[in-house]
């Protein structure tokens, strides 16, 4: 990622003043210029004792101190830019912090700037080095500050590793990842010190003023406005319920409604097949899509997920992640180096499986692009990696699949140059996915109901997502592959508002057709409550959201 630098304020010390009223030659004299100067982390990551081939690069925050055995360290790296000739006078790192910190002594030491958030894990991390500050937070701390001057003196690039004391808590910080300039990520702030001159100008004696008095300028009439015409407010005619029968098509697109789905028992050791039977039960309705995960050489549907779909009394149809690239990258899976996995998991499909299935090649490619054209995982090496595996099943007679593209759909990566080039092309593409998240703590990172994750803009402005699929790929169906409502597990908060926005947002986004919940207690981070039950009054809202007749659709023969 580019760094960001802004100027916070420029202070001006060595002014010269010329006496009043006396003609002076323009002279010369030196000054100095204070300015203080803000650049945001090039790169951040979190490590994990007991994950230690997990990279943590694309996560909205960082994590510090140790909790139930497991150790965490920070990394973040910044490259300042000081203008030729200038003088480094104070260098700060600033943490801004997202929850409560762990009052416990943090650390911040200099470590090699050889590695990038991309693939930053407990196994590549560079050692730490020598101690540069440390602090003990306050509770009331929200953002962090170390004295680092003895280590930036100049423009280059510098890294450092966070630590804490902590044995039973971590604090968590926020990354980059987590907004924009002026509320993000870690911060640099340098304060600079440059020599510039300044020409005192000849004062000049007052000049005489003229004795004509000036024309008189007639008053001007201000034009006539003319009031706007009254447009009287549309009336929007009352929803009707759906047709009784809702039926998939040849693409899996209902002829009406919308198909409902889930994804129960993330991040737990719990069947994902069990999970789900128990989350239909809780909200009472049955997940027409069960969405499962998959990488590499695995071979799948397995029995299990095909066994939900051949259940009579609840009929239920596969979506299934892949990640083809899998330790390997997008160009290489373009090239054909990953064929003989392709083909292979061709070949079981066509023997154990002859059920339509959705299929999303690498969901949220977005979060894994490289611009470096070498990494083989740019935006346009995944376009090309897409078309190839689509081409290729379907030349290995793999016809049951449906191709999902499934967007991670965050602002900042919205608004990166290479965003449309993700695009394969309407020839392999059958629906356009979403994935994407609100928390119903208000203030907090992505605030919001369901139209905030319909709509929301790219970082600059911009179309919002719906509207940009809408516009782009009009032909397409949409599909919210992965959505949810979600807090802080330390901060249980009522989600029953915002499950109450879900029915009348998706009657008025009528290009979706298809919505897929992703359920958890806890995050990947262990730090997220995605759960409809997370309390009493959030579920009794999610099971109305379920009843509602929107979502009775019938999977066609």
């Amino acid at each position: 990622m580019t760094a960001r630098r802004r100027t916070i304020g420029v202070a001006l010390t060595g002014v010269v003043v010329a006496g009043a009223g006396v003609a002076l030659t323009g002279t010369a004299n030196a000054a100095t210029t204070t300015e203080t100067t803000t650049t945001y982390s090039t790169d951040d990551a979190y490590t994990s004792s007991t994950r230690r081939t997990v990279n943590f690069g694309s996560a909205d925050k960082l994590v510090i101190g140790k909790e139930s055995g497991e150790t965490r360290l920070s990394y973040v790296k910044f490259a300042p830019k000081v203008a030729a000739g200038a003088t480094v006078t104070a260098a700060e790192l600033r943490l801004p912090v997202e929850s409560k910190p762990v009052t416990a002594t943090l650390s911040v030491h200099s470590v090699a700037s050889g590695w990038s958030e991309q693939k930053l894990t407990a196994t590549n991390a560079p050692v730490l080095g020598p101690l540069v500050a440390s602090i003990k937070p306050k509770l009331t701390d929200t953002t962090l500050r170390f004295d680092v001057s003895k280590v930036v003196t100049k423009a280059g690039t510098y890294a450092f590793a966070l630590k804490s004391a902590a044995t039973t808590g971590v604090t968590r910080l926020r990354a980059i990842e987590y907004g924009t300039t002026t509320a993000g990520g870690p911060e640099l702030v340098l304060t600079v010190k440059r020599a510039t001159t300044t020409t005192t100008a000849p004062t000049t004696p007052p000049t005489k003023a003229p004795t004509t008095p000036p024309a008189t300028v007639p008053p001007t009439t201000a034009p006539t406005t003319v009031p706007p015409a009254t447009v009287p407010p549309t009336t929007v005619p009352p929803t009707t319920a759906p047709p009784a029968e809702c039926v998939t098509g040849a693409l899996l697109v209902p002829s009406c409604g919308v198909l409902w789905g889930a994804a129960a028992g993330g991040f737990t050791d719990t069947p994902r097949d069990e999970a789900l039977k128990t989350w239909e039960t809780l909200t009472g309705r049955t997940a027409t899509i069960f969405h499962q995960y998959h990488k590499g050489d695995e071979q799948f549907p397995t029995k299990a997920e095909i066994a939900m779909t051949q259940d009579p009394q609840r009929p239920r149809v596969l979506l299934l992640n892949w990640k083809v690239a899998y330790n390997s990258t997008w160009a290489k899976v373009a090239a054909g180096q990953q064929d003989a996995r392709i083909d292979k998991w061709s070949a079981y499909v066509k023997q154990n499986f002859q059920q339509k299935f959705f299929l999303a090649l690498h969901h949220e490619p977005e979060n894994d692009v490289q611009t470096t054209a070498a990494s083989g995982m740019t935006a346009k090496d995944y376009a090309a990696m897409y078309r190839h595996v689509i081409t290729r099943l379907r030349a290995n007679g793999v016809t049951n699949a449906v191709n999902v593209l499934a967007y991670m759909g965050n602002e900042k990566w919205m608004a990166q140059s290479w965003w449309k080039d993700l695009y394969p092309g309407d020839a392999y593409v059958d629906w356009v996915g979403l994935d994407s998240y609100v928390s119903v703590e208000k203030g907090y990172y992505h605030y919001g109901d369901m139209g905030d994750i319909l709509d929301r803009q790219p970082t600059g402005g911009g179309l919002g997502w719906y509207d940009w699929a809408v516009q782009n790929h009009p032909t397409k169906p949409i599909m919210v592959a992965e959505w949810g409502m979600y807090h802080r597990r330390a901060t249980v908060t009522d989600k029953s508002a915002a499950f109450a926005s879900v029915v009348p947002e998706l009657k008025a986004h009528p290009a979706i057709k298809a919505v897929v919940y992703f359920d958890t207690a806890s995050d990947d981070e262990g730090d997220r409550d995605i759960s409809v039950n997370s309390m009493p009054s959030s579920l009794t809202a999610f099971n109305k959201v379920a009843a509602d007749p929107m979502f009775k659709v019938t999977i066609g023969k």
